[in-house]
């Protein structure tokens, strides 16, 4: 009776957290679903093949990257040139790993599909929420956060480009899924120092190229952070010296 009972509470566990995860994913859902629409719409106007749009939403699946694909693919340019690009986009994701390591599944497949699958909003979640549920909830969040994207982009797919001609800027609306997670990320952890990094990498960005813009900015954040970390364990390498 002690082990069936053990059985029914960890199946009840597992139904909780994959129920939790759906809940938890509901909010980037809402900025997906658009998102994702109107990057399978673009994907139609672009002229790529269907199965082509799905598949870059499933191994890819990389919102910003995957909008930038499409002018390249359209216009032809080279795997070696795509994804230098894709990497230079992506740089960002490296840094999302290291706060959530502990956090990640035992299960060697799980683990690499969380890795691969942790987008800036799944990030974003994932940091909003308690520690101790972290390790619980990655998996669900991860998959169905994805689910929402390809469905997403399915959906504009099938729209095709009746849709670019009736609302047009539609890439637009990845910025402002980005602008509302920084907001909401923003009201959940009160951290004014992201915000300054990001705003002072893009004023000095600018002024050294257009082009270039979004990968200059990145390694601005990038070592305007390092700089941070190492004058802050200095600082508290300095107070238990002279303690």
């Amino acid at each position: 009776m002690t082990t069936q009972s053990n059985e029914i509470n960890q199946n009840q566990a597992y139904h909780y957290h994959w129920a939790e995860g759906f809940k938890k994913s509901l909010p980037v859902a809402m900025g997906y679903l658009p998102a994702g629409i109107a990057f399978g719409v673009l994907a139609q106007v672009a002229g790529v093949p269907v199965w082509a749009t799905i598949m870059l939403s499933v191994v890819l699946y990389a919102g910003a990257a995957q909008y930038a694909c499409l002018k390249m693919l359209s216009a032809g340019e080279a795997i070696s040139s795509i994804a230098s690009n894709i990497a230079a986009i992506n740089l960002r994701h490296v840094f999302y790993a290291a706060p959530l390591l502990h956090a990640m599944p035992s299960n060697k497949i799980a683990k690499i599909y969380c890795l691969f699958a942790l987008t800036d909003e799944t990030f974003s979640v994932m940091t909003s929420l308690p520690p101790e549920t972290r390790a619980r909830l990655i998996l669900p969040i991860s998959l169905f956060n994805q689910s929402w994207w390809v469905l997403a982009s399915a959906i504009g797919v099938m729209i095709g480009s009746a849709l670019s001609d009736l609302v047009p800027h539609l890439d637009f609306a990845l910025v402002c899924l980005f602008a509302i997670l920084a907001y909401e990320q923003f009201q959940s952890i009160k951290r004014y120092f992201p915000i300054g990094i990001a705003v002072i990498a893009l004023m000095i960005a600018s002024f050294f190229t257009s082009n270039w813009l979004l990968l200059v900015a990145i390694t601005i954040c990038m070592l305007l952070i390092l700089a941070r970390g190492f004058w802050l364990q200095r600082s508290v390498q300095g107070g238990s010296n002279e303690q």
